[in-house]
Order: C-alpha cells, then sequence, then structure tokens
C-alpha cells in the first residue's frame, strides 16, 4: 500500500497528514505501506513543513523529517492512493492523472472523503489562519480521517 498526501504547497496540510500516517503505519505494524507528501505548486520545494504545522506534531508526539516537494507524473503510476486535501487539490490531481498515457490506475479521493460526516469531508487550509486554530482543525480532520483509512484497509492488506 502506497499512500500519497498532497495539498497545494506541501507545507501544512499534506507534511500533518504523512505524519499522522507514519505513526499509524507503525501502530499498526503495516510494514509493507508507504506514505509520502507532495505539492500542486513549487513555492515550498526544498523546505522543511510550515512552523505551526511542526509546531502541532510535536505537541502530538509527531515529527516530520519532510522535505517539500512537488508532485510528479511518476507519482501516478507508484501510488495506489494519491489523497488530496480539498475539492481544488481534487480536481487538479484529476485532471493531471486524465492527461497521462497510460491511465494511471491510482485512486484519486479527498482524505475527509473517509469521514462518516460528509460536510467535514473539505480539510481547509490553515497556512493563512492567524495562530494555531485553523492547524488544530486541521489536525483533528486528518488524524480522524487517517485512523479511518487505516480501519478501512489493513483488513484488506493484511488479506493479501
Amino acid at each position: 500500500m502506497k499512500i500519497l498526501f498532497v495539498c497545494l504547497g506541501n507545507t501544512c496540510r499534506s507534511p500533518m497528514a504523512e505524519s499522522v500516517m507514519e505513526h499509524l503505519i507503525q501502530k499498526h505494524q503495516l510494514h509493507d505501506w508507504h506514505t509520502d507528501s507532495a505539492g500542486l505548486r513549487d513555492w515550498n520545494v526544498g523546505r522543511e513543513p510550515q512552523g505551526r504545522a511542526q509546531h502541532l506534531l510535536q505537541q502530538h508526539g509527531l515529527k516530520s523529517r519532510h522535505l517539500s516537494r512537488l508532485i510528479t507524473s511518476q507519482d501516478f503510476y507508484d501510488f495506489d492512493y494519491i489523497l488530496g486535501m480539498d475539492s481544488e487539490n481534487l480536481k487538479e490531481l484529476q485532471q493531471m492523472a486524465n492527461s497521462l498515457r497510460p491511465q494511471p490506475h491510482c485512486k484519486i479521493l479527498l482524505l475527509g472523503s473517509f469521514l462518516e460526516r460528509k460536510e467535514d469531508e473539505i480539510i481547509p487550509d490553515p497556512y493563512f489562519s492567524q495562530g494555531m486554530g485553523g492547524f488544530h482543525s486541521a489536525y483533528l480532520q486528518i488524524n480522524e480521517s487517517c485512523e479511518a483509512f487505516v480501519k478501512k484497509h489493513r483488513d484488506d492488506n493484511n488479506g493479501s
């Protein structure tokens, strides 16, 4: 199982999701699962996650070793799931995938689509928010979504 998390700049939501999923992979001993994150824009390539995102991860006992990168065409072939954070991410990812030949077989979904509450499937970008409130909200949605993803796919993965 290979999972790629994608947001606009790969500095807040997607690196947080990557760290949360890495923690869950270790917790559930899903040794054949791999996760990464990428951005749709190159603004932050080579940089560490945004300081507030790192601070929030540390508060939850997590850390990120990720350096921002841009999504590539090859990612659509290398990953089983590409999970965007909001509807604009999803739309752009689907357009990118549709332009590739041969057509990739990865599933492109919203990370929040694994929540039962469909009103929470969009994970807003906290980058322009003041303080930590937007980051806390995004983290809670990300954490719950990642846990739901693992719950849904763990049994399938263990049965293969």
